[in-house]
C-alpha cells in the first residue's frame, strides 16, 4: 500500500532512506534545514517542503533522522512534528540520541494522539539506500507491527527492546562497543605494520582470527586502499561516545574505556580527520609511526 511519508532530516542517512521508500512507490516529502542540501536533493527529484509543518501535513508516516538530541527536540517540539502531525500519524524516530530526549518527545507526541516508535538504526548511508540497515525498535508492539511493512523496506528489525527510550540505550551501548573496537583494531594494526608485517598480509591473517570483528572486516579493506570516505564520520563517533559517557554518569556507572576512547576520537578530530570515516583512526596511528609518510594506507 502506498503511503504518504515525510522525512525530517535529509542528510546522508535520511536521504538514503527517503530514496529507498520513494523507489518502493511511496509518496515521499522531505525537509532539511540546510539549503544547499535541499538544492542538491531537489535536483535529484526529491520533493522538499519549506518547513516541518508543510512536510508533515496530510502524511500517514513521519520519519526523523537527525544529528543530535537538540535537533530532535527542535524538530519534534518547537512547533514541529508534535504540533503539526495529525492524530493517528505514525512517527518513527531514527536518530542516535539520549534516551531522556526520546522519552520526552515520545510522551509529548503520544499525548497528542500520535503513534511513536523509538527506532535507531545501525548501518551506513549506502546500506540505508539499499534497505540493508539493522533497526532497533522500542515502543508499543502494536505500533511496531503497524510500521512493519515500511521497516522491512529499510532493513531488518532486531528484537523489540521494550518501552520508548530503550532502543536508544541499545544503540548507544552498541556504538560504544563499535567505536572502541575500531580504535583498538587501528592501534594494533598500525603496530603490526610498524613492526614489519605487510599490511595486506596482516589483514588477511587477522580477518580469520579471534581478533576480527564486524567493523574490522567491513572498514579495513577500504583503509588499506587509502579510502577514508565516510560511512560513519569521525565526529559522529565522538558524539556517540559522549552519549554513552553521559548515560553512565546519570546512572553513576563509570565508563573509563569509553572515556579513553572518546579522548582518542577527539584527538583525531583535532588532528584533522573530521569528515572522514572512523577507520581514519588507522591513518592517525600510521602518521605517528611514520611522520614523514603522512599515514596513508
Amino acid at each position: 500500500m502506498t503511503q504518504r511519508v515525510a522525512v525530517i532530516g535529509m542528510g546522508q542517512m535520511g536521504s538514503g532512506m527517503a530514496g529507498r521508500l520513494r523507489e518502493a512507490g511511496h509518496d515521499v516529502a522531505g525537509f532539511d534545514i540546510d539549503p544547499a542540501a535541499c538544492g542538491r536533493l531537489a535536483a535529484q527529484g526529491f520533493a522538499l517542503a519549506p518547513g516541518i509543518a508543510e512536510a508533515v501535513a496530510g502524511r500517514d508516516l513521519v520519519i526523523s533522522s537527525l544529528p543530535d538530541s537538540r535537533a530532535v527536540r527542535t524538530a519534534w517540539l518547537d512547533d514541529g512534528i508534535v504540533a503539526n502531525a495529525a492524530p493517528g500519524t505514525l512517527c518513527i524516530e531514527l536518530s542516535t540520541i539520549d534516551p531522556a530526549t526520546m522519552r520526552d518527545v515520545g510522551a509529548a507526541a503520544t499525548a497528542r494522539g500520535l503513534q511513536v516508535i523509538d527506532c535507531p538504526v545501525s548501518g551506513s548511508p549506502k546500506e540505508a539506500r539499499a534497505g540493508q540497515l539493522v533497526l532497533i525498535a522500542g515502543g508499543d508492539p502494536a505500533v511496531i507491527a503497524r510500521a512493519a511493512p515500511v521497516l522491512r523496506l529499510l532493513g531488518e528489525t532486531s528484537k523489540h527492546t521494550g518501552a520508548i527510550g530503550t532502543a536508544k540505550v541499545v544503540k548507544i551501548v552498541n556504538n560504544m562497543m563499535s567505536m572502541a573496537n575500531v580504535l583498538v583494531a587501528s592501534e594494533a594494526f598500525a603496530l603490526g605494520v610498524a613492526a614489519g608485517v605487510d599490511a595486506q598480509t596482516l589483514f588477511d591473517v587477522l580477518s580469520v582470527t579471534g581478533g576480527r570483528s564486524h567493523h574490522f572486516l567491513k572498514r579495513f579493506p577500504n583503509a588499506l586502499k587509502g579510502d577514508f570516505a565516510p560511512g560513519f564520520k569521525m565526529e559522529l563517533g565522538e558524539k556517540d561516545l559522549a552519549l554513552g559517557i553521559e548515560l553512565g554518569r546519570s546512572l553513576r556507572l563509570p565508563t573509563p574505556v569509553a572515556s579513553a576512547t572518546r579522548e582518542l576520537f577527539a584527538l583525531a578530530l583535532a588532528e584533522g580527520f573530521r569528515g572522514e570515516d572512523i577507520v581514519a583512526l588507522l591513518k592517525m596511528y600510521r602518521s605517528w609511526a611514520d611522520p614523514d609518510g603522512g599515514g596513508a594506507g
